[in-house]
Order: C-alpha cells, then structure tokens, then sequence
C-alpha cells in the first residue's frame, strides 16, 4: 500500500502557516511544508503548541508531529527552488513507496487598482509570476507525485490520514452564518482519492464580476482557476479517479495579504486563519471526483468561471 504525505505552500505565514498546523493536528501523514527564508523559524513557530485535539497537553509535541514535519526553502518566483524542493521531496517520499495525497498550493500577491492608469508594470508582471505561474511550477515539479491509476490506496473506510473520521462530512453553511457556525451534512465517509487544491479568489471569476477594478489580481487568479481546470483534464487521463484538481475561495482571511480591507468586511466575514484552514480542509474533505476541475468557496459553492 502506497504511503501519503501532504504539502503545502507556502506555510511561512496566513493561510498556509494556519493550515500545516492544523494538518500536523489532524492527520497522521509527513507534512513537507515550504518557505523563502527563515527555515529554522518557520518550522519552530509550526510547532509551536501543536498537539492532536486528544492531547491531555496543548505543549505536547511527543505525538510525532517534530519528526512528521519537513521545511524545505521554495522560492515560486525562482523555478530552480521549486525543482530543488520536488528533488527533496522524492528523497523524503521515494514515489515508489509513497504518494502525495493532499497539496495546497497557496502563493499569492495583491496589489488592487481602480483603473487601467493604476497598473505598475513590474507588480501586475509579479501578480503573474506569483498569483499563476507560481502554481503552475507546483504542478509541474510536484504533480508527478500525485498517484497514477495503478497506485494502490485504501478503502474509504480502512483510510487513517485523518484522526477524526466524521470530520470529513460534507458540509454546508447557511446565509448569515460565518466563524464557529458551520453545519454539516451527509454521510461520514471519505474519498480515496488525492487532492491538489489551488488558492483562486471570487474575484477571478469573470461571471461574478460586477465591480471592476483590480487589473492585475483579477486577472492572475482568474488564470490560476483555467490552470487548475487544465491540470485536472492532465490528472483525469493520467491517474483517473486517484487524483483530481480543485480551485478554492477561502473568503477574505485576516492575513496580510488582505489588511487593507479589513474595515470594509463584515465581522462575520473577517475570518482567522484558524477557521479558514478548519474550512478549507472540510471542503476539500466533502468533494468528489464529480466535483473535479472546478473552483469552490469557503462554504462549499461553486464558484463559476
């Protein structure tokens, strides 16, 4: 039986850093977890107070987490760095023994303008590199992990990624619900199949888009949504059903990346980073291959093209 590990990156800070420490938390399987710099900081602040939820302890780490962790340096502005990271991986996860089961693929810049005499060159090319091609470096140094038609992976109900089983329900929120008031629904149980998921953004959609304005952020994520939608036609040929593709709309998440707006969002609509990764991992825990090669948000919605 073919073994699974996770990655995600980046996970120096926001979305990522919140997510890797959920996963070390949730799941049982090494967690290859990427940054730019700061390598040993990165890895200390992942663990810091990390423990499975039946911990007796929140300080204990003797749960395997230290030695379930790997940080490598990956740069998706420099595609010698992603190569160098996959190369590690392989060493780490020999694709002979193991597959990659869950990747998150989460780099991302902002830079919003309100018209076209706003656009900086240099940042609109960077949202590129970044927002799209940064992504598309993952897949393309890191998507041959993911399992072939012929990898043998467990049964639904004999897989133990996950310490808490009834944690992969679908789920659904309500209108007018947000932080803490998720509800879930369905049956218990959960695919056995791979995950790469791609951060897009609501704004990427060209249907949705009503208000204009943020040229380059737009425009970038709405190019990361067709490269997941074309790496997942990719993964459907080359593994089937073992593997599948999914772009994601975390909302807007208390990070960095979105302090400019914070005063502009609904407090039920600011969520930590905390709830977004509980979030995304449940969203992602609920799809199947039915729901391949297409973006959702937070509340588990499609998000339409």
């Amino acid at each position: 039986m073919s073994k699974p590990w996770i990655l995600v990156s980046p996970a120096s800070r926001g979305i990522g850093h919140a997510l890797a420490r959920h996963l070390l938390r949730t799941t049982t399987a090494p967690v290859l977890a990427t940054a730019r710099t700061d390598l040993t900081g990165v890895r200390s602040s992942l663990l810091d107070s990390v423990s499975p939820p039946s911990s007796p302890s929140s300080s204990s780490r003797d749960d395997g987490a230290s030695r379930r962790l790997h940080v490598v340096r990956l740069d998706v502005e420099s595609e010698s760095s992603v190569e160098a990271a996959a190369a590690e991986a392989a060493r780490l996860f020999p694709p002979a023994t193991h597959h990659l089961r869950l990747a998150f693929a989460l780099p991302g810049v902002l830079r919003p303008e309100k018209s076209p005499r706003d656009v900086d060159y240099d940042a609109a090319l960077r949202a590129f590199r970044v927002n799209a091609l940064g992504p598309l470096m993952l897949m393309k140094w890191f998507g041959d992990m993911l399992p072939r038609r012929g990898v043998s992976l467990p049964l639904a109900r004999e897989d133990t990624l996950f310490r808490d089983r009834s944690y992969a329900s679908p789920c659904t929120v309500k209108e007018g619900e947000g932080e803490g008031e998720a509800t879930q629904s369905g049956e218990a149980d959960e695919p056995t199949h791979a995950t790469w998921l791609t951060t897009t953004a609501r704004v990427g959609s060209t249907t949705d888009n009503r208000l204009g304005g943020w040229y380059s952020y737009r425009s970038s994520k709405a190019a990361a949504a067709s490269l997941t939608r074309t790496f997942d036609l990719h993964l459907a040929a080359r593994s089937g059903g073992r593997a599948l593709a999914l772009g994601y709309h975390p909302g807007t998440v208390r990070t960095g990346l979105s302090r400019e707006f914070w005063e502009r969002v609904p407090a039920d609509r600011l969520f930590s980073p905390e709830y977004a990764a509980d979030r995304l991992l449940r969203v992602v825990r609920s799809r199947t291959t039915e729901h391949r090669g297409r973006c959702w948000d937070w509340k588990g919605e499609e998000v339409l093209p």
